[in-house]
């Protein structure tokens, strides 16, 4: 193995991170030429493409992905080979880049975030808050929050808890708008809507026994956002019905700010998931990782709401 093949790697691996090669060639401090002489010599010697290379893209080839997985693996292990013989000591360093939904974000990660740094002081923390799905390339996530299937096969997960969302609302407003008692009664309501790049979250499965009734919520007077936390804030000012994840509002239900609607209905389970691309985590992201999964198993989120 040639002396500087882990350079190789760490700018074959940045290239894919952020898209470009001029760019991971300026965060390893190598010129554009310099970058794509190493990229070339390092195809060469395998004897196959690792990128299809556009205009404007890098795509990988099958061959590249593979390699992708690999070097990954190889310098997560290099780098805490190295962190261990640095410190030999339990210090843990470095910066951990997490995502979440806005909400959940908010009001509870907040808090575990900074019971997690009096922990770990040596660990910075970057933290994006979107409801839209973060991508981990472009990016550069080590692990991300969130509710529901995870769709990605591309992507580890852990499921740290369960969860379905709720249809809620204020007391004011179902004193004003009226309390639907069957799925039915939804139709005469106002409501308060999230839409991602996928569109306005409006299409519901409800249960109860041996009935599904499939509903769209109408969207024609709705109060629509891009971000859950504005969502919340609008059903807490009675804008209309909400369809929110138990954790997010569960300490508004359980103070009597919100009101379950239609609280004999269920609705398809969303759990909580963590979602990373590296199969072998650093050591700051997987202590942050098994935090986080010992927070969402004490924490007192009171019982799902059940039929």
């Amino acid at each position: 193995m040639r002396h500087d093949r882990l350079g190789d790697m760490r700018l074959f691996v940045a290239a894919v991170e952020l898209g470009s090669l001029s760019a991971a060639g300026r965060k390893l401090e190598l010129s554009p030429a310099a970058a794509s002489a190493r990229l070339h010599k390092l195809e060469k010697a395998f004897e196959t493409r690792l990128f299809e290379r556009t205009t404007r893209h890098l795509r990988l080839t099958e061959e590249g992905q593979l390699y992708l997985e690999h070097c990954r693996v190889a310098l997560q292990a290099v780098d805490d080979a190295e962190l261990a013989l640095a410190s030999r000591r339990t210090a843990v360093r470095g910066k951990v880049r997490i995502a979440a939904t806005s909400d959940f974000g908010r009001h509870l990660l907040l808090d575990w975030l900074d019971d997690f740094s009096a922990a770990y002081p040596d660990v910075a923390v970057s933290l994006t808050l979107s409801d839209a799905m973060t991508s981990f390339l472009h990016e550069e996530i080590d692990l991300a929050i969130r509710f529901g299937t995870p769709t990605d096969g591309a992507l580890n997960a852990r499921r740290l808890a369960g969860n379905r969302r709720v249809l809620c609302a204020a007391p004011a407003y179902l004193e004003r708008a009226g309390r639907p008692a069957q799925p039915a009664e939804l139709g005469g309501h106002r409501f308060v809507l999230l839409h991602t790049r996928d569109g306005v979250q409006a299409d519901l499965t409800l249960r109860r026994q041996d009935a599904v009734v499939e509903y769209r919520l109408p969207s024609a007077q709705a109060w629509e956002t891009n971000d859950g936390d504005v969502a919340r804030a609008w059903l807490l000012a009675g804008r209309g019905i909400g369809f929110k994840s138990w954790w997010d509002v569960a300490a508004d239900i359980r103070a009597g700010r919100l009101d379950v609607v239609l609280p004999d209905w269920e609705t398809p389970a969303a759990d909580v998931h963590a979602l990373f691309h590296r199969r072998l985590l650093p050591l700051r992201v997987r202590l942050l990782l098994e935090f986080l999964a010992e927070r969402f198993a004490a924490h007192d989120q009171g019982q799902l709401p059940t039929t």
